[in-house]
């Protein structure tokens, strides 16, 4: 009996302090990569969907029926300039998984003559994260 008392004294002391995990949007990339890896796309998503936005987004659009998906594409043509395609995208989600019937998308362009491989890299992570920018600003305003 006093087990039980010390049970629910211990529950009842802890309960308000235990959060339920923050909702995750499903994010997958699929890059050329030569010019982006996943880890860099990866971390250009969770510099614009930080916890406090994402849960902004849930109110609106569930985890579990949405996700993000970006692509970026280039490398450098026969005359040596680096050409950029990135494209980020707000899609629906079947059973977890992604249905490419974007709700929102957004793509950006660039090319400059005469850059190195790295800084190639950083041209089609600028471009990601302008794609990114704009997807996720036009379903949360910023604050």
């Amino acid at each position: 009996m006093h087990v039980t008392l010390m049970l629910a004294a211990t529950i009842a002391l802890t309960a308000p302090t235990v959060h339920a995990a923050a909702p995750v949007f499903l994010v997958d990339d699929h890059s050329t990569s030569a010019v982006m890896d996943k880890a860099t796309a990866l971390s250009v998503w969770n510099e614009h969907l930080p916890p406090k936005v994402v849960l902004r987004l849930d109110k609106l659009y569930k985890t579990s029926r949405w996700g993000f998906l970006s692509q970026v594409e280039g490398g450098f043509t026969d005359s040596k300039t680096c050409v950029v395609t990135a494209r980020a995208a707000f899609v629906p989600l079947s059973r977890g998984r992604i249905i490419f019937a974007p709700d929102k998308m957004a793509t950006t362009f660039d090319a400059q003559p005469g850059i190195t491989g790295q800084q190639c890299r950083e041209l089609a992570k600028a471009k990601l994260n302008e794609s990114v920018a704009s997807v996720v600003t036009s379903l949360v305003a910023p604050k």
